[in-house]
């Protein structure tokens, strides 16, 4: 596939538009000095599921030296119009964060970790309530429950898991974190909170101030354009709720009066694959 029209790749920003809600670009990187797809993924801002869903035939501990892994840098923009603020897709593990800058339209974005079975993060629209610089942790009661050796409240440092910053959401009890446990980023891993790793916590701390509005969705299937092509992105869902991802797809394309531009075939693939990364279906 094509790479596509980006800025700041390495950043996670890029500039959108209209016609243009695909950004990013995909890339090959070589497997050097023994690393694991995890040491990989996080060099290149991505979570374990994106680059274990785009690798399926690579180990992701032992990838091998030499081996040529797929970085899946490129997305297609979740279906939230209009964008603005903070947009968090649980399905992909991603947030994305919308704003203006020099009369561009830009987003920021960010692989996650998120609530694990039994503690999922909740979907729904919220807002940044409070914005809190080296936060304790003020271990939940179900949490010492599990561990009675923990202690009521766990002040900042290295071993707290609430990282360097924290974004309190209006639900309350759910904050937007870094973590002491990078490995846990794209992955169920956490009791309903959504982590970033250490280095991407303190850029989105920056950006974002209070009442900004958080929207959390669910959405395994998105379509975009570029460049005047249809493209789907597709991933596997885990909620348990066996979604039709064709249908979706369908759906989503007739919303956006791209289906009459689609080969059906090419739909079809996509979708039964489910790469995790956008695949052109153009007619």
């Amino acid at each position: 596939m094509a790479a596509f029209p980006s800025l700041s790749i390495r950043a996670g920003i890029h500039t959108y538009g209209q016609n243009n809600t695909v950004v990013g670009a995909l890339e090959t990187y070589t497997v050097k000095n023994d690393e694991s797809l995890i040491e990989i993924a996080r060099k290149f801002r991505l979570g374990y599921n994106e680059i274990v869903e785009a690798n399926p035939g690579l180990d992701p501990f032992i990838p091998g030296n030499g081996s040529d892994v797929r970085i899946p840098s490129a997305r297609i923009l979740p279906d939230i119009p209009p964008y603005g603020g903070i947009v968090i897709n649980l399905t992909e593990m991603r947030l994305y964060y919308f704003f203006r800058q020099n009369s561009l339209y830009r987003v920021a974005t960010f692989p996650i970790g998120i609530g694990s079975e039994g503690t999922s993060t909740p979907v729904g629209k919220f807002r940044v309530i409070e914005k809190i610089v080296k936060p304790s942790w003020h271990v939940p009661e179900s949490i010492r429950r599990e561990n009675p050796e923990l202690p009521r409240v766990v002040p900042a440092g290295p071993d707290n898991p609430l990282g360097s910053h924290a974004l309190r959401l209006s639900l309350g009890s759910v904050l937007i974190h870094g973590t002491n446990r990078p490995f846990g980023i794209g992955r169920r891993a956490s009791h309903g909170c959504i982590r970033l790793y250490p280095e991407d916590i303190p850029a989105l701390f920056k950006m974002v101030n209070t009442g900004t509005p958080v929207t959390i969705i669910r959405q395994p299937v998105k379509v975009g354009v570029s460049n005047n092509k249809v493209f789907v992105e597709v991933h596997r869902d885990d909620s348990g709720k066996k979604p039709n991802y064709f249908d979706e797809a369908v759906s989503l394309l007739r919303k956006k009066n791209l289906l009459k531009h689609v080969d059906t075939l090419k739909l079809h693939q996509a979708v039964r694959e489910k790469k995790g990364f956008p695949v052109e279906i153009s007619d």
